[in-house]
């Protein structure tokens, strides 16, 4: 079926993308899949698409590239082992395809003009391996579940007409060199691992760009009265050309900044760009803008690319906090003060749709779960979290700390794989507000005689090394738990189930010494050997786990304590909150955990999100 040129009308039609059109981008709806580089224009292409499993690994062979028959409904980006896609088969099942007719109505819901004429295939996060078709011509791969990466498919798309998108994902239980995180390597969870995520897990979409446009932004705070600002470039921008960066204030009232910057070369692909904060005219000081989880104040953003004579080539909206993060003098400090870290651990599971949030909405409302419960920060577990969630972190107000999920094997391919990934992971994130803390291993998990063996420890010195040197802003921890190498935060994993001892375990000074030099809770040392206490802040990063479920015996479900009844489990809570108050040198924590995963019911929460007491209880316990 043939459809009209979309060219006919082009030259009717308003460059998309201009500063005047363009979305405030710290009050959007949630729904965007790259909050802060936002265009006036995108199609989102989720929703129902043709799925086949694919056993044998069959069909590469038999050119399913083209298309596939037997093919059944799955509704993306809900992964086929759950129930939300429709498909709901948790069994293993390594290789899978998809299809999807990508049609001229999608192409002019991207914005395609002959201002913006080149067309870009977007995927948020396809695990673990992808390979992309467009009507039997192949597009690219990708390696890595939980990044996003992109596609040119301008030379089919801007032909008009009805496209074929084909999408080969496999995912093998069995590679333990995969950073999988929490997926379990068994057919049914056990323990504290989960049904798998296979494939398609956030949003796929398509966009259109000028022929030199704007690719990325890198936002980060220096000091607290500017920011640096890395734009990317996409395209060669002629020589003479501008980036113009404007700033103003989350209502929109007030200029804060309006800097510009000469590109001098048609080879530039990164402009670098120092933006100072204006004191505001109606009076505000600049630490008056200042972002924390008590005042989340954003500031908006336009980034124009400017032609040689002046024009708009290319727009985006974006956001930034501005906020100070760091350690000193064993403190952990937000906007240059002490801050104390009340946390909570977050799997980012779902039981209807595993990793993918069932809803947009959804992501919005574990935000605001977390901070009714009477938290300021969320430690994503062995996930890298919709960006979408960090979005309503940076507006809402919610400290994070990105975490890589982990590989279960050290070998080459596995230090190379998490490397990789990892990367990607903080290249990505790295402009959010809400994002403090940097944990690339957890537990010593692909790291397991970290210890004792020389290659390890490199390894772990080299992630948390490779973190500071892509963001010098935040803290790392080498080794959340225990075994740290080069850690700016010394995290302790504790799940004592009685107050009384926690709160010797961690009362004064001679207990913190005590801690650190012999062998910590888990009879894992805290510290490897070689590696010195400077005084940084030490965390209680995993502690409680105790299991309850209401109407249900204490041995029911998987937990490291249970609790007897409701009063049982709210008291428990207390008395191990009134122990860390109590501790001299405890300057964060993180309970384990927010929601029931699976067997795990260890939960503030059910694994539908409802508390399992009255929220006003356990929002005493938590803050005291």
């Amino acid at each position: 079926m043939e459809s009209p040129s979309l060219a006919s009308d082009a030259a009717q039609r308003q460059p998309v993308g201009t500063p005047a059109e363009l979305p405030q981008a710290s009050r959007q709806d949630g729904s965007y899949p790259r909050p802060q580089l936002m265009r006036s224009a995108w199609a989102d292409l989720d929703g129902v698409w043709s799925f086949r499993h694919d056993d044998a690994d069959l069909g590469a062979q038999q050119g399913w590239s083209s298309g596939f028959g037997e093919a059944r409904d799955i509704l993306v980006p809900f992964p086929p082992e759950s129930r939300a896609s429709g498909i709901g088969e948790p069994g293993f099942h390594p290789v899978v395809w998809y299809s999807r007719t990508i049609t001229p109505a999608d192409v002019e819901r991207a914005g395609w003009s002959e201002a913006a004429p080149r067309l870009l295939l977007h995927f948020g996060a396809v695990d673990y391996r992808a390979s992309v078709w467009l009507d039997g011509e192949f597009l690219g791969a990708h390696e890595g579940g939980h990044t996003p990466f992109s596609f040119d498919a301008t030379g089919l798309l801007a032909e008009g007409g009805y496209h074929l998108l084909v999408v080969r994902a496999e995912d093998d239980p069995a590679d333990a060199t995969q950073p999988r995180g929490k997926q379990d390597w068994q057919e049914s969870p056990h323990a504290i691992w989960y049904r798998r995520t296979t494939g398609i897990w956030q949003t796929v979409w398509l966009e259109a760009v000028p022929t030199a446009s704007i690719a990325g932004l890198r936002w980060l705070p220096a000091g607290q009265a500017a920011v640096s600002l890395r734009v990317g470039l996409r395209g060669a921008a002629a020589v003479g050309s501008r980036i113009r960066v404007t700033l103003f204030d989350v209502e929109g009232r007030e200029d804060l900044a309006a800097v510009e910057a000469t590109i001098a070369s048609p080879s530039t692909h990164d402009v670098e760009v120092a933006v100072p904060i204006a004191r505001q005219r109606h009076g505000q000081a600049a630490h008056e803008i200042l972002w924390s989880p008590e005042a989340p104040h954003l500031i908006d953003a336009t980034v124009t690319l400017l032609g040689p004579d002046g024009t708009a080539v290319d727009a985006v909206a974006s956001y930034v906090g501005l906020r100070t993060v760091g350690v000193d003098r064993g403190a952990f400090l937000l906007n240059g003060g002490p801050y104390p870290v009340r946390s909570v651990l977050d799997q980012g599971y779902w039981p209807q749709s595993h990793l993918a949030a069932p809803s947009r909405a959804a992501l919005r409302s574990e935000v605001e779960a977390i901070k009714a419960l009477g938290f300021n920060a969320v430690r994503l577990h062995q996930k890298v979290e919709d960006p979408r969630f960090h979005y309503w972190a940076d507006r809402l107000g919610l400290l994070v700390w990105g975490e890589a999920p982990g590989a279960y094997e050290f070998s080459p391919t596995a230090v190379q794989r998490l490397m990789r990934e990892w990367m990607d992971v903080v290249e990505r994130d790295v402009s959010h507000p809400s994002v403090v803390t940097w944990v690339p291993a957890n537990e010593s998990w692909g790291i397991q005689h970290v210890a004792t063996e020389p290659a390890q420890q490199a390894y772990a010195r080299a992630l948390a090394d490779v973190t500071r040197a892509l963001d010098p802003s935040r803290p790392v921890i080498s080794n959340d738990g225990w075994e740290h190498t080069a850690s700016d935060i010394l995290s302790v994993h504790d799940y004592e189930g009685d107050g009384a001892v926690l709160a010797r375990r961690y009362a004064d000074a001679a207990a913190r010494d005590e801690l650190l030099r012999g062998m910590g809770p888990s009879g894992r040392r805290i510290l490897i050997a070689g590696a010195e206490d400077h005084g940084q802040p030490v965390m209680l990063t995993e502690f409680g786990g105790i299991v309850y479920q209401p109407g249900a015996g204490r041995e029911d479900g998987w937990g490291y304590t249970a609790a007897s009844d409701e009063a049982d489990w709210v008291q428990r809570i207390t008395a191990l909150y009134d122990a860390i108050r109590a501790s001299s040198f405890l300057v964060g924590s993180c309970y384990t955990q927010l929601t029931d995963t699976e067997q795990e019911t260890n939960g503030l929460l059910t694994e539908d999100r409802e508390p399992k007491a009255p929220l006003h209880l356990l929002r005493k316990a938590i803050t005291g």
